[in-house]
């Protein structure tokens, strides 16, 4: 078969969600299959150099770079099956469709999108759930609100967890905490601090975090700070107020945008890993802070739970006393601690790349016919 996979999620230098998941997707479908042709369909304007073109080791991977807009058809010609790694409204003549949903975020927080936006989303995933012969989602969350807010076909959906790259986000051995140590020194960061990754937006409850934490301070259970390692999103002002509410202007550490390597310093660095959010697709940072050792305090809601099951401590996450009172325990109990790291560490074993491609593989080939 003729594969054909969408690549514009890692053209750009910094990966979101999508862009890791679509380049190890196609990274490890290298390793796995050696029988079936892979077309790496990448829009890149001839001149635009801050954009890349990704590399794949295998002699039946062909990177189809589009200088001229020609459009996915045009530049991948007749192919078997179209994998869009993200709705889309792109068909391809003969070609059966495969579509990965991730979440509908658009739905539950409309307010973080524009009119135009959620538009445009609603439409993309109405022509996916029309066109495509397999609508792949990550988790059983996302299928519940695909199939509540669209009218699906039986049998089209197939559940496929992502996983996380384990030579990236694991504990680091004793020879290399100190550099870790010293990595996070250049960014202001000491021991200890508690730890919240995550775009800074409402969506993610960072508002929740502060309040449980200056609850924290004022009680002197924390000498640390709280460091929230992410980018500035929709409405992060309101963050600001909240901060000089409780007096928090040098309590609280916002490094911005950190490599993988300094990602993988502070999970393992972290005395406690907290992912209050209201809303997940997935929730990547749980099973990263697993893979490294971190102790987990994660929503009840969403996917949250479903990814981590019993291996971090679940919160309501509207309830910023119920944030404290699970922080205080996993800070104050050490056996506790200790045992949500292990289950942790054994859980993120569930997760790997390799995994998903086989998985996305089967669907590939049960298209054959």
């Amino acid at each position: 078969m003729k594969i054909g996979i969408h690549c514009r999620s890692i053209v750009n230098r910094n990966y979101t969600g999508i862009g890791r998941y679509t380049w190890n997707l196609f990274q490890h479908l290298a390793k796995i299959d050696s029988e079936n042709r892979y077309l790496l369909y990448v829009p890149r304007a001839l001149f635009h150099l801050r954009r890349r073109t990704p590399k794949v080791n295998a002699k039946n991977f062909f990177v189809k770079v589009d200088h001229f807009k020609a459009g996915v058809e045009k530049t991948l010609g007749k192919i078997d099956v179209y994998h869009s790694p993200s709705p889309d409204d792109i068909s391809v003549n003969g070609a059966k469709m495969v579509v990965t949903v991730h979440d509908l975020i658009y739905k539950t927080f409309p307010q973080g999108h524009t009119d135009t936006a959620c538009a445009e989303t609603d439409r993309k995933i109405a022509f996916s759930v029309k066109n495509a012969r397999k609508i792949i989602c990550c988790s059983q969350n996302t299928i519940a609100d695909l199939k509540k807010y669209f009218s699906v076909e039986e049998g089209k959906i197939e559940l496929i967890y992502q996983g996380i790259d384990h030579q990236m986000f694991y504990q680091l051995s004793p020879s290399e905490k100190p550099r870790a140590k010293a990595l996070l020194r250049l960014k202001g960061i000491q021991d200890p601090f508690i730890l919240f990754v995550g775009t800074i937006e409402p969506r993610k409850n960072l508002k929740n975090l502060l309040v449980a934490f200056s609850k924290l301070k004022d009680q002197g259970l924390f000498k640390g700070k709280l460091v929230a390692a992410g980018m500035k999103g929709w409405l992060s002002e309101d963050i600001a107020n909240i901060i000089k509410k409780y007096q928090l202007e040098t309590e609280v550490l916002f490094p911005g945008f950190v490599t993988d390597e300094e990602l993988r310093a502070l999970y393992n660095e972290a005395e406690v890993f907290v992912f209050p959010s209201f809303y997940e697709g997935f929730g990547f940072p749980i099973i990263e802070a697993f893979s490294c050792g971190a102790p987990v305090v994660t929503s009840q809601i969403s996917s949250c739970p479903e990814v981590a099951q019993d291996a971090a401590a679940l919160v309501d996450p509207y309830n910023p006393d119920d944030l404290y009172a699970k922080i205080v325990r996993v800070l104050n109990d050490r056996v506790y601690r200790e045992e949500l790291s292990q289950k942790g560490f054994k859980r993120a074993q569930d997760f790997n790349f390799e995994k998903t491609a086989r998985e996305t593989l089967k669907i590939y080939q049960s298209l054959k016919q």
